[in-house]
């Protein structure tokens, strides 16, 4: 008996429905290829969902979701988001910053720089300054805005032990990010240096966030897996676009401690080329990827993998990569149907 999965997607707004479709195409091709079930439904978001619903996380949503297997998300530019993390407690946001070898060249590095790279951000995603007290007010002085950053001791802990244990899988190496010389009751070092006596075999560094973006930018392969809040892990991670060429490659999965999951790239709507047909949906597809892993369907994991790296290999490139010399500038469609023909050849190799 075949197994079966369903995926809730999400399409969202700006180039949103744009990466999704790409993505759903590959995966769902590749699920007919190792013979299990991808049952896709579609739910809404953001102002799409407010516009039709009356809210940007609706119930409708809400209860698609529930009963998934894992949610595939777009993009949107205003508020969901935000609640669907809460909601769902996705407190877990990996987003890996891994090289792609036939696109060394397209890193803001010099490739001696970035060879090997292999860095996984474990960011803290449903707390923070995102989700504390926050307003607008009025005092003698004039008016004023406030937003609040709040952490309890024990999310600092259940975040840190994610990490820590990603880490002992890995190089056993973990940084924690911290800004303690000017917020010194956030006590990320201390905390996580607690939870790491359960690691003996992982050495922990702390490093102030300023000092960590600095160190990305000159020698990124020392790191191995970097331990964050919610504001210094969204802002550090994309420094990865520039690492790996464009952050339309960045991919990210987010769970809850049950392991359900939400999967999106790390791009935002980009309004200056919806509808132009000529979105990067790499940054997606990744995403898909991570979703089948966690479901244990490593080989059709695998299978979109092997297939981008010979893509990759040939030249073909998106708009966003800047293709040049050799290089071969292709849409969306022409990379999902480059998708499509090598994950075809490969199945009549196999027959």
């Amino acid at each position: 008996m075949s197994k079966s999965y369903r995926l809730i997607a999400i399409e969202g707004e700006g180039i949103g429905p744009e990466v999704v479709d790409a993505s759903l195409k590959i995966i769902q091709y590749v699920a007919s290829l190792e013979g299990f079930d991808l049952n896709v439904n579609y739910a809404m978001l953001g102002e799409v969902a407010f516009n039709k619903l009356g809210s940007p996380f609706p119930k409708e949503t809400q209860q698609l979701c529930e009963n998934a297997d894992g949610i595939l998300f777009g993009a949107v530019t205003g508020s969901g988001l935000l609640e669907l993390r809460q909601h769902f407690d996705f407190f877990i946001n990996l987003r890996p910053i891994r090289i792609i070898d036939s696109l060394v060249e397209k890193s803001s590095l010099k490739s001696d720089k970035v060879l090997g790279l292999d860095i996984l951000i474990v960011r803290e995603l449903v707390s923070g300054i995102y989700f504390g007290s926050s307003g607008r007010g009025e005092d003698y002085q004039g008016i004023y805005g406030y937003h609040t950053m709040k952490y309890y001791d024990w999310e600092i802990r259940r975040i840190a032990r994610v990490a820590l244990e990603l880490a002992q899988r890995r190089q056993g190496l973990l940084t924690v990010v911290h800004k303690e010389n000017a917020l010194p009751h956030l006590p990320w070092s201390h905390l996580v240096l607690e939870e790491a006596k359960n690691f003996p075999n992982v050495v922990v560094q702390s490093m102030l966030v300023d000092n960590l973006a600095m160190q990305l930018v000159l020698n990124p392969t020392r790191f191995d897996v970097i331990v964050a809040g919610n504001l210094f892990g969204d802002i550090l991670s994309d420094i990865g676009g520039a690492l790996m060429g464009s952050v339309g490659l960045l991919t990210s999965a987010s769970f809850n401690a049950q392991g359900f999951g939400l999967y999106e790239a790390v791009h935002g709507t980009a309004p200056d080329i919806v509808g132009k047909g000529i979105a990067n949906p790499l940054g997606t597809l990744g995403s898909a990827i991570l979703c089948l892993e966690q479901w244990g369907e490593y080989n059709a994991a695998k299978r979109i993998i092997q297939a981008q790296e010979k893509i990759l290999a040939q030249g073909y490139r998106t708009a966003d990569l800047n293709p040049h010399g050799a290089e071969i500038l292709v849409n969306t469609e022409e990379l999902v149907q480059l998708f499509l023909q090598e994950l075809g050849e490969e199945k009549r190799a196999c027959n």
